[in-house]
């Protein structure tokens, strides 16, 4: 009770915020409020056929996957950007996680844990990484791990290059830029399992193709993606 009562004072002074909205967090919630949970602007792809989902339709004709998944929309100046700066730059990466156990608990609840053997964070460059202090799809991957009961690895795949950034560059240039920067740092985990590859967002594809035709090539029966969001084309 004291230690609940210390708690109480200390969030009076120094409130939680939602970092989706920067609003104070009550009891019982942790690092988003109800209300964003009700308004983030959900995909529910994981609900659409195959050959109805718009996230897959990217894929066609470039690389076979088994599912398209991804958590939110990304809405410039909304909520989805907000969370994804305080992962990305703010050194917030229980964002990743806390996103990652909820979509993990939904694909769970629908079965769709049952089509993966493990889970795969697109790498960060060392560099990069260190930079960081983290690997934010590394964060998600933990999370969807937890919620949907399936293990997740962080040492499968290896950045090679530490490539520029992607943000201003059209879907050929990043193709270029990612093409050939990933490579297989234990063929063995890999062989003959099917692989849920994850990443932060997703505009165009490109680095989710390069590390899934990696993966495949490897000994990859089966490649799936998953991401926090995907953006419109």
């Amino acid at each position: 009770m004291l230690r609940t009562l210390a708690s109480d004072f200390i969030g009076l002074i120094f409130p939680r915020l939602c970092l989706a909205c920067q609003e104070p967090l009550v009891t019982g919630e942790n690092h988003l409020c109800t209300g964003c949970r009700a308004e983030l602007p959900y995909t529910d792809f994981h609900l659409l056929p195959s050959d109805q989902n718009p996230l897959g339709r990217r894929f066609w004709g470039k690389l076979p996957i088994r599912h398209a998944l991804s958590y939110l929309r990304f809405v410039r100046h909304g909520r989805v950007q907000h969370l994804l700066h305080e992962l990305k730059y703010q050194g917030q990466r229980d964002v990743g996680t806390a996103l990652g156990q909820l979509y993990g608990a939904e694909l769970h609840a629908v079965g769709i844990a049952a089509d993966f053997d493990l889970i795969v964070p697109v790498p960060l460059h060392p560099r990069k990484l260190a930079k960081r202090g983290y690997n934010q799809a590394a964060a998600f991957a933990t999370g969807l791990s937890d919620g949907l009961k399936v293990p997740a690895s962080n040492t499968v795949l290896r950045r090679t290059t530490n490539t520029k950034t992607q943000t201003k560059k059209n879907r050929a240039q990043r193709w270029e830029n990612v093409a050939t920067v990933f490579e297989i740092e234990n063929p063995v985990h890999i062989t003959g399992r099917r692989i849920l590859v994850v990443d932060d967002v997703l505009t165009t594809g490109a680095t989710l193709e390069a590390c899934g035709a990696v993966l495949l090539a490897a000994g990859a029966i089966e490649v799936s993606i998953a991401t926090i969001a995907c953006a419109d084309r």
